[in-house]
């Protein structure tokens, strides 16, 4: 079973993360901020990737350190869960509508982390959540996973469907890249990751 668990402990977060790669994509999250909890759970849902995230962070000063030492703590959860990478499709690639928004997420599992984000919104949150941290929390997903994430906002203009869309485009991505090839080899010309 492809599962790990992550505790991370600061003075500005404490944060606990369980994620099952098999397991159907069951959500158990709460990080205080709403919105961020809906897109965490869509991301779980669309993936298959069961996820427990329960995170205490000091939003008395914004939203900005709980969202991206999340994004660390379950970047390093699905890293150490996939461990070598051997024996997984590695790649994937997502086109997801929400109503009048379209998002792109193409992904490669590949221990070279990098991170081109191309989006834009209008406002400046949905509900608590600051919507400039959706790049931040990408960043620190794929540089601590070892992922290599290409996010595209083709258009939208509903600044909660398009942020939406990309999460979803990323889960899409990602439960096709972390699904079991058929001979358990590394899909690499150097036979490893």
């Amino acid at each position: 079973m492809r599962k790990a668990e992550i505790e991370r402990v600061t003075k500005e977060t404490q944060i606990k993360v369980k994620v099952q790669l098999d397991d159907k994509g069951k959500a158990e999250i709460d990080t205080g901020i709403g919105f961020f909890d809906h897109m965490l759970t869509a991301l779980s849902v669309h993936s298959g990737i069961s996820m427990s995230v329960k995170v205490s962070g000091d939003l008395h000063v914004d939203c900005h350190h709980t969202i991206e030492d999340t994004g660390i703590a379950v970047g390093q959860a699905l890293g150490k869960a996939l461990g070598a990478k051997s024996g997984i499709v590695r790649y994937g690639t997502a086109y997801i509508p929400m109503d009048e928004s379209l998002a792109m997420a193409s992904l490669d599992l590949s221990n070279r982390p990098f991170l081109v984000f191309n989006c834009e919104f209008t406002n400046q949150s949905c509900g608590e959540y600051d919507l400039c941290m959706t790049e931040e929390f990408f960043r620190a997903f794929a540089f601590n996973s070892g992922m290599t994430l290409h996010i595209n906002l083709l258009y939208g203009s509903n600044d909660h469907h398009k942020a939406e869309a990309v999460y979803k485009a990323v889960a899409h991505a990602l439960k096709t890249a972390v699904a079991e090839n058929k001979d358990g080899s590394t899909l690499s010309t150097k036979g490893v990751l």
